[in-house]
């Protein structure tokens, strides 16, 4: 809970999107932290890695910070794992650390074995998740978003078990054709446990994959803050609530299978907005 005899920090008229410089489109202006997710890079889809390279040669460089909260690969099963792509991806974030701009990223649910070595190699800095931050003199929770979705309870047993340090030490000693066979069956075992729900009851499908209204006010309170930006889902949008009498905002990022999806941040507000190919 919030501490009340904290004194509390101006609120900000934070804009919602498109309501920045209306008919006019908003580029990387001075002071602004970039947030992303999803990316789910992989070699099948070649044009969203040269998208998200291209995003940091460019935008990423003129940054005041660039925030990744999980998922940045499709699957990553440890950091000696051989990839050209991953190669590229790390040389390219150093770059923009190099430039000066800090680099953040929280692990996902499927990279949640990024570890030193790649983060050494990408200059990233590895967040805990969730963590809050001092976002232009306002605190913010960061979460990549699967413990917000506590409906999926067979998900967040898999996740308690692939999170233990024991379980990871274990699957990481083992030679790199154990570890991507096993990383192939976990990957169809989950295609095929989402078919089969998809096939069910839609509605069921949808609350059960989707973040737990509960969960979310549990998170506000237990942090104190009253925004809060996640990943995971893949459903895009900005959500006004309000939790204990207070204002509150969830913001979710989009993923990058079909188009980017960044979150821009400025001292007078934000925007969501989508990058074409």
């Amino acid at each position: 809970m919030a501490d009340s005899t904290r004194p509390q920090q101006p609120r900000m008229a934070w804009l919602h999107q498109g309501e920045a410089y209306p008919g006019v489109p908003f580029y990387n202006a001075p002071m602004t932290t970039l947030f992303i997710s999803d990316l789910h890079l992989d070699p099948s889809r070649p044009a969203i890695t040269e998208l998200f390279l291209a995003f940091l040669r460019d935008e990423a460089m003129r940054a005041d910070a660039l925030y990744i909260l999980g998922d940045l690969f499709e699957a990553w099963i440890g950091d000696d794992t051989p990839s050209a792509a991953a190669d590229a991806v790390a040389e390219a974030l150093h770059a923009v650390a190099a430039a000066g701009v800090p680099v953040y990223f929280i692990r996902g649910n499927r990279d949640f074995l990024v570890g030193n070595d790649y983060a050494r190699r990408a200059g990233f800095r590895i967040l805990p998740d969730p963590s809050v931050i001092d976002l232009y003199g306002r605190p913010v929770l960061l979460q990549h978003g699967d413990l917000l979705c506590t409906d999926d309870v067979a998900y967040q047993q898999f996740r308690a078990q692939t999170r233990d340090p024991v379980f990871q030490a274990q699957f990481l000693a083992q030679p790199l054709p154990a570890r991507i066979a096993f990383a192939q069956k976990a990957r169809d075992a989950s295609q095929a446990r989402q078919s089969e729900m998809k096939q069910g009851d839609r509605a069921t499908f949808e609350t059960v994959t989707d973040v737990a209204p509960a969960e979310v006010e549990v998170t506000f309170a237990r942090y104190g803050v009253d925004t809060l930006i996640h990943g995971h889902t893949h459903r895009p949008a900005i959500h006004a609530l309000q939790v204990g009498g207070r204002d509150c905002t969830r913001i979710v990022l989009g993923d990058w299978y079909e188009q980017g999806s960044v979150l821009r941040v400025t001292p007078q507000g934000w925007t969501l907005d989508a990058l074409k190919r």
